[in-house]
């Protein structure tokens, strides 16, 4: 089988040839979950590309984004950490980025690289440009961008106890909400970032998830924009599971219900892969039988971390991602 160099060396094919570069890798979500597939595929590909939710109305985020009317800069912090490269230089840059300030006044739970993203916007004018520059700064061994150009909102349908719904308004709220079925943005349709949707009709490959299911994954497929691109790639396009439920938003949802909703949500994606933990999976066949609804196999690979938590490992990440992008 191919072998695949880290960084950006050429990837030796079986018959001793060798191809000129690595995937352009696209990577879907926010928070940890998008941190951890961009953590890993930064050790194949220096062409990866995060694009993030920016619905975030909660912490640092959402006083950021009602005092300065900038999209929330959290999850964008986050993927850009998770991009810094692994010496002296990126390390500590990712420790600043993520070092939250306590104190009894203002910047209380504020951010360092919360801040630093929003004064280079100010300074700029340009969310897209302020990225790019705080990426160089970092080293980030690739690019992160926005979703969307403006910032949203999500709204989300909940069991009410009773029998009915009832409607719960913000990301913050809704993560914490039990008995989720649905979500939706406000607005419901919002411009996608350009350079977003040139990333994906450009990509070898569309990485989606983990993450938080309904607040951080789903909400890419919302913005119209990002599910045309997703429709049109002629991009593999590979679902990572997340390894538990989550309290609150998927509490009580199996596997192949997190499928279901994705399905539900954007029923004209397809799929070629959907990766999980076997120790996380109960029932494999409906597990493979809702990955074939969408199209996709059903790949069983060890990409926890062997503490026991529901967080995934990095290095056992970027081997399954390697043995997918050789494989094609």
């Amino acid at each position: 089988m191919a072998q695949m160099e880290s960084d950006s060396g050429p990837l030796d094919t079986a018959d001793g040839g060798a191809r000129p570069a690595p995937p352009r890798v696209v990577a879907l979500g926010g928070g940890h979950g998008l941190a951890a597939s961009l953590a890993a595929l930064r050790i194949l590909s220096k062409q990866i590309t995060g694009i993030v939710t920016v619905a975030d109305n909660g912490g640092s985020s959402g006083r950021l984004r009602d005092e300065l009317g900038i999209l929330p800069p959290g999850d964008l912090r986050m993927a850009l950490a998770a991009l810094c490269r692994d010496d002296s230089w990126g390390r500590t840059w990712a420790d600043v980025l993520q070092q939250r300030f306590i104190s009894e006044g203002p910047l209380n739970g504020h951010s360092v690289g919360n801040l630093l993203i929003a004064a280079v916007w100010n300074r700029l004018g340009d969310h897209v440009a302020g990225l790019d520059l705080v990426g160089e700064l970092l080293g980030a061994q690739g690019r992160v961008l926005p979703m969307a150009a403006v910032p949203l909102h999500i709204t989300a349908d909940v069991d009410d106890g009773n029998g009915g719904t009832r409607v719960v308004h913000g990301q913050a709220q809704a993560a914490v909400a039990t008995g989720v079925s649905r979500v939706a943005l406000d607005p419901d349709d919002p411009p996608a970032c350009p350079e977003a949707v040139g990333a994906i009709a450009d990509a070898d490959w569309v990485v989606i998830g983990p993450g938080s299911w309904f607040t951080s994954v789903i909400p890419n497929l919302l913005v119209p924009g990002i599910r045309g691109a997703l429709a049109q790639t002629t991009a593999r396009k590979l679902v990572v599971l997340n390894l538990s439920e989550q309290t609150g938003e998927t509490q009580g949802l199996a596997p192949e219900d997190h499928l279901r909703v994705l399905a539900e949500h954007a029923p004209e994606l397809r799929l070629d892969v959907v990766l999980a933990d076997p120790r996380s999976v109960t029932d494999t066949a409906a597990v493979a039988d809702a990955a074939a609804r969408v199209g996709a196999r059903l790949e069983l690979k060890e990409v926890a971390l062997p503490d026991g938590s529901n967080r995934h490992d990095v290095s056992s990440l970027a081997g399954a991602f390697r043995h997918f992008m050789n494989r094609g």
